[in-house]
């Protein structure tokens, strides 16, 4: 493969890595719309629109796999082809917990609201913060960028913890009837679900930003945050 043509190639790699970003971007969006207006017509949506995302990454392993076998490349194109390849089955994996946020959402719809659940609001604005910040310091490949977002998964964690908490007291609470506090210790359990789901973008969101660091200049910024 000419060299003309190898980056020709890199560079259809990476737009389809920004479409599976976009796509990846809207699952998440719609799930947390989806879960603060139970709206459980938008939640099937995400989990009828997943196939899709899988495709996606399943043509970027296939592209990768084609780049690495003809040209072997070296230095920052090898890490390229190699980050971007991680990148993707972060990004699938952030699709995935999207639908199961859909799928407790839709069981959430078919009962009563729980009410307000403390912290749960800040624990989706960062996360989406989050993956944002990934996102975009890839399309830049700016790794000072993508440096800031481990240290945010500390403060993601707390509001999951805190989203428990206050859960676990929902669920202490006495309700009349033995079919009603079971009910509401279900919809509890269904909404410290989602909130892990959320947490766990959070980490996808800061694998990404170490994966970028890694492209960009070569260097393993895993765990520092927590050394």
């Amino acid at each position: 493969m000419e060299r003309q043509n190898f980056h020709k190639e890199l560079d259809h790699l990476k737009l389809t890595v920004y479409k599976m970003a976009a796509s990846a971007r809207k699952s998440l969006d719609s799930a947390c719309k989806a879960y603060f207006e139970r709206d459980d017509e938008l939640a099937q949506a995400i989990i009828d629109g997943d196939r899709e995302i899988n495709k996606i990454e399943l043509d970027i392993d296939r592209q990768s796999l084609r780049l690495l076998a003809l040209e072997q490349p070296m230095a920052r194109d090898l890490r390229m082809i190699v980050g971007i390849m991680r990148i993707s089955n972060d990004l699938e994996r952030i699709a995935d917990q999207c639908v199961n946020i859909a799928e407790r959402t839709i069981f959430l719809c078919q009962h009563s609201p729980i009410g307000q659940v403390p912290a749960m609001a800040s624990l989706i604005g960062t996360t989406r913060q989050m993956f944002s910040m990934a996102v975009t310091a890839f399309r830049d490949m700016d790794a000072e960028a993508a440096r800031k977002i481990p240290a945010m998964d500390d403060e993601a964690d707390e509001y999951t913890m805190q989203v428990l908490k206050g859960l676990i007291e929902v669920m202490a609470a006495s309700s009349p009837g033995f079919e009603k506090r079971v009910l509401k210790m279900r919809r509890s359990i269904q909404t410290i679900i989602i909130s892990r789901c959320l947490e766990r973008i959070a980490d996808l969101s800061t694998n990404i930003a170490e994966h970028v660091a890694f492209i960009a200049e070569g260097a393993n910024i895993k765990h520092q945050n927590k050394l």
